[in-house]
């Protein structure tokens, strides 16, 4: 019987078609749905949450092998076709160059380079510039944190959302790239489908991109990879210990880069909410329907059907947390921050357990959502609700500095 369901609800989804996209008005805005948004747990609607070990056959995994194997891929074409849209995949590596390089940065503190990146294989094609902070001591390699950043690249990023100093103190280097450079993000407009990376793999003459074409999460995720790509190479990075990390959208970007580049050892979502860690099934604080009318262009467009209709999803953000296992995944909440469902956040942390103890690891170890700054960090998912609001503090930083520690003080 689960078997025939899910294979309804799978025929259900359309492949839209492109004019009917591009019909639709945009006639709502931000102030429209976050006053009519539900922050109320009594009226969070029933919901099935799918089995991330359940195969789209009716079999269940209850081995690593059959997760890699069969599961995973099936449920990475499943999300990636009608969620976050296919990034191109390339043949070759692009070309890179490292522009500055400052061996005297803050004081002799650390080395700072700038690096350019080709994002295409054209001269003229778009470029995304990777800023990079390593700590001049030690002198063997280093682990790193990439950061999708909101703020262009300057000779010392913002304190409050990069704690720089504290970063290199710890013994990390921090590598940042400012999102916008490689598409646009400007809400209630298809802005990205003309400038950016995004046209420049059109097919000749293609001028909107297919149903099921990547998002600009997806474009600005794929960034990240590229970035790392160059940190593989750089002689002071240990290439098997970089972790990646975003706030807001961007800690949506973050998520999404973790589960499909599996060379990126932690993954560090903050306040990433729906379509990020939270449970979309819930329809509390920021919805789907908010995201595909308001930023339309951040998943792909196989994804508006889903708008006010999350229960016909046959998918959920818990699995893709569960695509990042078994590598470790902290999921960060802020007290004041219910347009991003911190319940959600934490249930989708939870729902990717399973995924997990088919490794012998475990999750966050509890069923109920801890108290407010008592973080949940000792197993392979860790979670905390802090004080404050949508931002990254330095409680956070602490936090994540304990966690990732525990993986990358193993001289490996």
């Amino acid at each position: 019987m689960k078997r025939l369901l899910l294979k309804l609800i799978l025929s259900a989804l359309p492949v839209l078609s492109v004019a009917a996209q591009q019909a639709k008005p945009f006639v709502k805005d931000f102030k429209y749905f976050f006053s009519t948004a539900n922050y109320d747990e009594n009226l969070v609607p029933a919901y099935t949450l799918p089995n991330p070990l359940l195969c789209m056959d009716g079999s269940r995994v209850t081995t690593r092998e059959e997760w890699e194997n069969k599961r995973r891929p099936e449920l990475m074409r499943l999300i990636t076709t009608y969620m976050y849209g296919h990034a191109p995949v390339l043949s070759h590596p692009l070309l890179w160059s490292v522009d500055t390089v400052n061996t005297k940065a803050l004081k002799g503190l650390c080395t700072r380079k700038v690096i350019t990146i080709h994002l295409t294989d054209r001269t003229d094609g778009p470029v995304m510039h990777l800023q990079l902070f390593i700590p001049n001591k030690p002198k063997d390699r280093v682990p790193a944190i990439l950061g999708i950043s909101f703020s262009p690249n300057s000779s010392i990023p913002k304190a409050k959302e990069w704690q720089l100093r504290r970063v290199l103190d710890q013994g990390y280097a921090l590598a940042t790239f400012h999102y916008t450079e490689v598409a646009p993000d400007k809400a209630n407009t298809t802005l990205a489908y003309d400038h950016g990376l995004m046209p420049y793999y059109y097919r000749r003459g293609q001028t909107y991109p297919d149903p099921d074409q990547w998002g600009t999460i997806a474009v600005w995720a794929w960034a990240a990879s590229r970035a790392m790509d160059y940190l593989q190479t750089d002689d002071r990075i240990n290439p098997r210990q970089v972790a990646i990390m975003g706030h807001s959208r961007l800690g949506k970007t973050a998520l999404w880069a973790g589960a499909t580049d599996e060379r990126f050892a932690v993954v560090l979502p903050v306040n990433s909410g729906c379509c990020g860690a939270a449970l979309s099934k819930r329809k509390v604080g920021e919805r789907v329907e908010s995201i595909n009318t308001i930023m339309p262009y951040w998943f792909c467009n196989n994804y508006k059907q889903f708008s006010d209709r999350e229960q016909y999803m046959p998918f959920d953000q818990h699995e893709v947390i569960a695509l990042c296992a078994p590598r470790p995944v902290y999921i960060a909440s802020a007290e004041e921050d219910n347009w991003s469902d911190q319940r959600g956040e934490f249930l989708g942390a939870k729902g990717a357990e399973p995924v997990y103890a088919l490794y012998g690891e475990a999750g966050i170890g509890i069923d109920r959502m801890p108290p407010v700054d008592v973080p949940y960090n000792k197993g392979f998912i860790a979670y905390h609700i802090r004080k404050g609001a949508h931002a990254v503090l330095e409680y956070d930083w602490e936090q994540f500095f304990i966690f990732m520690d525990r993986f990358f003080k193993r001289g490996n």
